[in-house]
């Protein structure tokens, strides 16, 4: 693992330090709120908690999982949850120094972990293709959805805490209402490859990373894809993440590189409800370098991008909107 400064100019990117503390690949990492701290879970089953100016190790959690730990959450600066590749979930407190909850309720591995704006219920998605729902304040497991075609691979709570969107390895988007976990209350198909990550801008609009290598940005109810935000071309992407004021984007890929992309603009997009019959198979590019092409889509183009209005683009390959 490498922690780096960037800038917008190539010259002022510079590594800050570098760690192998984990014997195996390292699977996720999270900030903490202050920024202080960062937590790193691995192959090797352990838990990193890292000083981020320094890189030093200062917590360890070995055999946190019996297994490869697969997905994180922080909580809060206490409280933080786990899951491995069994679909076993584990929710931690630091002042006790182990897990206080332990939950197997999924038959493959758990893909990813969000809670609610009260820290109370936390939700989990996993490779056997549920949602499974969890009371942390009460320590108990209460739903599980049904089955969905394909793994279901990330989520985001959406509409003010209302809706629940989750991904899915066949590029559908499912969509739940809050305390209706256990049938979806709509479905959207984004596109035919997988969705490996989503992560919410507005409480309408998420960004969504897939194996094509392009970020789109999609819209829930009425369900739009509104665009292109950026692209890996040709590299499946393995992760997306909003920066902390939602201004910008960063995503990686296969093909080794971090990208940045400027997302203030989807902060104004409205759709309703009207729609246009398809007019070509392309996205419609939100930016200049949407689609990483031309002599300025290098490594820091995006973050100096300046935001373009009114560019002449080809239409949605589903559909487009009036906003």
């Amino acid at each position: 693992m490498e922690s780096f400064s960037y800038s917008c100019e190539e010259s002022g990117n510079q590594e800050l330090w570098s760690s192998g503390h984990h014997l195996k690949s390292c699977r996720k990492v999270a900030f903490t709120d202050n920024g202080e701290g960062l937590f790193t879970v691995s192959k090797d089953k352990s838990v990193h908690i890292l000083n981020v100016e320094r890189g030093k190790l200062t917590r360890r959690i070995p055999k946190a999982h019996s297994v490869a730990i697969n997905s994180l959450k922080l909580i809060d600066e206490n409280l933080f949850a786990t899951g491995d590749d069994d679909g076993l979930l584990k929710v931690w407190d630091l002042r006790k120094e182990t897990s206080f909850m332990e939950m197997k309720n999924h038959d493959d591995y758990i893909s990813d972990i969000t809670i609610d704006q009260n820290k109370k219920i936390l939700l989990t998605t996993s490779g056997d293709g549920t949602m499974c729902v969890f009371n942390i304040k009460r320590r108990r497991f209460d739903l599980q959805s049904e089955f969905q075609d394909g793994d279901l691979t990330s989520l985001a709570i959406m509409k003010g805490g209302g809706k629940v969107a989750c991904s899915s390895s066949e590029g559908m988007i499912y969509i739940f209402n809050w305390n209706g976990f256990g049938a979806t209350s709509d479905r959207f198909q984004v596109q035919r490859e997988s969705i490996d990550c989503v992560v919410p801008i507005t409480d309408n609009i998420l960004c969504t990373a897939s194996m094509d290598g392009v970020i789109r940005a999609v819209n829930i109810l009425p369900n739009r894809v509104i665009g292109s935000v950026g692209q890996h071309p040709g590299e499946s992407i393995e992760q997306i993440v909003k920066s902390r004021e939602g201004h910008f984007l960063a995503s990686c890929a296969h093909d080794e590189k971090v990208k940045f992309w400027d997302v203030s603009n989807l902060h104004t997009v409205i759709v309703d409800d009207y729609r246009k019959r398809k007019k070509s198979g392309k996205l419609e590019s939100l930016s200049k370098k949407a689609f990483g092409y031309g002599p300025g889509s290098g490594f820091f183009a995006d973050l100096a991008e300046e935001s373009v209005e009114g560019e002449e683009n080809s239409k949605s390959d589903d559909e487009t909107f009036d906003a």
